[in-house]
């Protein structure tokens, strides 16, 4: 298994995902700016998020995964066809009872999420509004992301990875062609996420539907045949929840925060959180499609020494991907933001401040996607506890000096406790594997570090004196066609330099394949 070839498909479609959101994003800013539209519609698309990455990608997705292959590899295809059966039904009652009370109880839940939108009696009625739209999305997309499970164990990762799209293309469409027939126009917004949830569905489906896995939801069955994994699934998703509710728990409180802080400063975390997710979407979330179920394999067949040199092969693909990333965010972060969102109601004093928090995490990314990888690692041995407890410890900690840095940064301390968050999460996970013998790292380490902190430091060398060359406001006189002619220039440039420099230093494709994994570099 080459990780290298089958984590550049998924990230090569996950970027193009990605870009189309840039894309979604530039429009918003164009025509909503960064004020109390912009702000309620963030806000209210925050909650249906965070409950995502619960009902979705997060906790259910960590916990029925790796069951699922344990019954792929280990069962008949017709009690891995009953166990998906009796999964669904159990998550879809889960899913109508949380959408309903999202519902019902939508200006309950702005008022705790955002307490200062209280004093805006617009802005409260604004967000609730546009709460009670998107809450469904929730539903939509946790059964596409239990189909995306499915057909990754099948390792089919292009359609999982090819589903975003829909959602972005969908949204783009709507903002062009419809905000006027919406009062407020900003409601589009709201509906364009519910009508894309749907497609993204309705996409998947299709293709469970060719390798026969298309099932329809059975409670009933739980009930009389007892099935094991599927009580271990939700066993296991109900620990998954705490750890996953931890960090969202965080995010929460840090809107409560927000919503205190000047008009706009909502606006401004987004989009710095939107450009430092492309390289988290690109890299983070393409290894896990792509490292999960290979884990899960390795460990289901008792294959140990496989499953050690997984974990280290993904390791060293987090280093020799964000390097480049990083260096992008921190010195092109102002270059970024103008070429992507400095449009219509979107000034260059909004660049500045989302500038600030985009450097931040330029130096944190690298610990938030290693963190991602190494908890893999747990989830691929149906060992969710450690995680979570992690999570947990990490989330007190961080929530009691958090304050500090938002008190006296305002917006900024977002960025920084996300990064101190992640590095903590970084060591406890990575000492925890080591000291429990589940990761032994690989032979070629101190290396292979040498020669990444030289790649790092030439390419940010070159990268400082272009950045410096550069005018602002060339960028700002320029139109749209320009400047995303000029973006794609740039880090077309960066990637055949830095390739260029990896080579140099003797890095090679082969030392990512598992079956030609080398002992030294």
């Amino acid at each position: 298994m080459n990780l290298l070839k089958s984590l550049t498909m998924v990230s090569i479609i996950t970027l193009l995902s990605r870009l189309l959101g840039f894309i979604r994003d530039s429009f918003i800013a164009k025509i909503f700016g960064a004020g109390v539209y912009s702000d309620s519609f963030f806000m209210a698309f925050k909650l249906p998020n965070l409950l995502r990455r619960i009902f979705a990608e997060g906790a259910f997705s960590q916990a029925f995964t790796p069951v699922l292959a344990e019954y792929k590899n280990k069962r008949n295809i017709i009690e891995t066809k009953e166990f998906i059966s009796a999964v669904l039904g159990i998550l879809t009652i889960l899913l109508i009872i949380v959408v309903l009370f999202g519902i019902i109880f939508s200006s309950l839940i702005v008022s705790i999420i955002a307490p200062g939108f209280v004093t805006t009696s617009y802005k409260l009625i604004l967000t609730s509004k546009m709460l009670k739209i998107t809450f469904p999305y929730i539903f939509l997309i946790s059964l596409s992301s239990l189909a995306s499970s499915i057909l990754n164990i099948w390792k089919n990762f292009l359609v999982p990875a090819l589903t975003p799209i829909l959602l972005n293309l969908c949204m783009i469409f709507f903002i062009m062609f419809f905000p006027l027939y919406f009062d407020p126009p900003v409601l589009i917004l709201a509906w364009s996420v519910i009508i894309g949830g749907f497609i993204q569905l309705i996409y998947q489906l299709v293709y469970l539907k060719k390798i026969n896995m298309l099932v329809f939801p059975r409670c009933q069955y739980v009930i009389y045949n007892n099935i094991n994994g599927v009580i271990k699934v939700f066993q296991k998703m109900g620990i998954a929840i705490i750890g996953v509710s931890a960090t969202q728990i965080s995010l929460l409180i840090n809107s409560v925060f927000a919503s205190f802080l000047i008009t706009g400063s909502v606006t401004w975390i987004y989009y710095a959180d939107r450009l430092m997710e492309l390289p988290i979407g690109m890299f983070a979330v393409a290894l896990s499609i792509v490292l999960l179920p290979a884990l899960t394999d390795a460990f289901t067949t008792n294959n140990e020494k496989e499953y050690n040199k997984l974990i280290d092969l993904g390791l060293r693909l987090c280093f020799i991907l964000i390097v480049p990333s990083s260096l992008i965010l921190g010195f092109f972060s102002k270059m970024l933001l103008i070429c992507l969102f400095q449009y219509g109601a979107f000034t260059y004093f909004d660049v500045l401040m989302t500038q600030k928090n985009l450097v931040i995490y330029a130096i944190g990314l690298l610990f938030i996607i290693t963190s991602k990888v190494l908890a893999l690692g747990y989830y691929a041995r149906q060992n969710v506890r450690t995680p979570v407890l992690i999570a947990i410890f990490v989330l007190i900690i961080t929530q009691l000096i958090s304050p500090i840095f938002i008190f006296f940064l305002s917006h900024i301390g977002f960025a920084i406790s996300i990064c101190l968050a992640a590095f903590l999460n970084f060591i406890l996970l990575l000492n925890k594997l080591v000291r429990n013998k589940i990761y032994i790292p690989e032979p070629g380490w101190y290396n292979f570090l040498i020669r990444i902190t030289a790649v790092t430091m030439v390419l940010g060398l070159i990268l400082s004196f272009f950045s410096i060359m550069i005018s602002d406001q060339w960028l700002i006189l320029s139109d749209l066609k320009f400047r995303i002619i000029f973006l794609c220039i740039i880090c077309f440039f960066v990637l055949i330099l830095y390739m260029l420099v990896l080579f140099l230093l003797g890095f090679r494709v082969q030392e990512f394949s598992l079956h030609k994994y080398k002992n030294n570099y």
